[in-house]
């Protein structure tokens, strides 16, 4: 099956300028990229006429909670009974890619398989949902974050992380989670001001790390950190973490080491998390002005500072804003962008770098994700309207008039 979507403009994520043109798919990929509006006789079973409107790659959320289940406390997620959390997840994945969103890196279960088992679902074209790199829970220490009162479920007692003391209980969680088949490893470095663990205290040893990072790497997988801390940002670099959540506090010598490194790390900062405890969770009881408020508000005057510095050196900073909190609400990540352009600075056409071309890297799968270049895997975006004028239609999802996810269509509106 070929699909040619003719007479729109290309914004191909790779920084160049938009240019009039068609894109022809042929199965799950980009056979042909043709410019300035001509079909040089490309030929397809299905043609598409766009309307003039712009054409991007699927945009990639680099920070994924599928199985957060959009309440207020982490007690809360906890709570939801496997099959009915299965199901909820299964209903965020389709969500997301409603959004536009066609791929995502799973940065941790809510329950110990169920990152697992929705990725399985998703790319056996059992349910609709975004590609995806499925994570473990958050490993968490004694006393830090995701350490709350166990909830006796299905015969296991939960909490929201898996509670680990020590370097050996730390190798038994991680062999756990490759044994359950997760592609990415959490750890919890950094407090969180709501879990009453200062964010600026790192949390986890050294030891416990560099037993975590022994047994990721000897099987070549992917770790990712809770890392507001500037100590935690340090681990990360030192044990190559290379999934950094937050940094919000990451401090020179952190940013210094980041863009000297010859390794590819990602910054995924969560601005979204930080702006609405702080500003927009009134209804669940977090006042403006409040002390909880207050670190928030805090901590956003320090996140936005570091990830301005990060910008100006060319550190990838992705969106991904711990979407699937009360709120947060799942289908809302395109917000990340505009808190990008407004917020760091950076350009239109940065802040879609950042979603596209930068989420393919982060995917594992550079070089066929993220652009729209011939040969490349076929994910792409119709959407009513100019991003780089306006960011923020990018959330407007009826203005995302047909999604592409792996050559299939997954969204077309009537009038396409």
């Amino acid at each position: 099956m070929s699909i040619k979507l003719e007479n729109v403009m290309i914004l191909d994520g790779t920084g160049a300028d938009p240019f009039k043109g068609a894109v022809l798919v042929e199965g799950n990929r980009i056979t042909k990229v043709i410019k300035n509006g001509a079909t040089n006789g490309a030929a397809a079973d299905q043609t598409i006429d766009g309307g003039g409107m712009t054409l991007m790659p699927g945009m990639i959320d680099a920070h994924l909670h599928l199985s957060w289940n959009n309440m207020a406390t982490l007690e809360e997620i906890c709570y939801m009974p496997v099959e009915e959390h299965t199901l909820f997840a299964a209903g965020s994945a389709k969500q997301l890619l409603d959004a536009g969103f066609t791929s995502g890196v799973g940065a941790a279960a809510a329950k110990p398989r169920l990152d697992v088992v929705i990725r399985n679902a998703i790319a056996e074209g059992k349910i609709p949902g975004p590609r995806y790199l499925a994570a473990s829970q958050e490993i968490a220490t004694r006393g830090g974050l995701g350490d709350t009162t166990p909830v006796h479920i299905d015969n296991q007692d939960l909490s929201f992380g898996w509670v680990i003391d020590g370097p050996e209980e730390m190798r038994a969680a991680v062999r756990m989670f490759f044994k359950f088949g997760c592609d990415v490893i959490k750890l919890n470095l950094s407090g969180e001001y709501i879990s009453n663990v200062d964010a600026e205290e790192t949390v986890i040893s050294e030891e416990e790390v560099a037993m975590a990072a022994a047994e990721v790497h000897r099987r070549h997988r992917t770790m990712a950190a809770h890392a507001r801390s500037a100590d935690s940002v340090k681990m990360c670099l030192k044990y190559g973490i290379k999934h950094i959540y937050h940094a919000s506090f990451a401090d020179e010598e952190a940013i210094d080491a980041l863009a000297n490194t010859n390794d590819q790390f990602f910054v995924a900062p969560g601005l979204a998390w930080l702006i609405q405890t702080a500003r927009g969770a009134s209804d669940y009881g977090i006042l403006p002005g409040s002390p909880l408020a207050e670190q928030y508000e805090y901590e956003l005057k320090h996140a936005v500072h570091a990830m301005k510095e990060m910008y100006a050196r060319g550190i990838p900073i992705l969106p991904g804003g711990d979407y699937g909190f009360a709120w947060t609400p799942h289908g809302t990540n395109a917000k990340d962008l505009e808190y990008f352009v407004d917020m760091i600075g950076m350009s239109p056409m940065d802040a879609i770098i950042s979603a596209t071309k930068y989420g393919g890297e982060m995917m594992q799968r550079p070089g066929e994700l993220g652009t729209i270049s011939e040969g490349w895997l076929a994910d792409l975006l119709l959407v009513d309207g100019d991003p780089l004028s306006d960011i923020s239609i990018l959330q407007d999802h009826d203005r995302l008039k047909l999604i592409m996810q792996d050559g299939q269509i997954a969204k077309r509106h009537s009038a396409i």
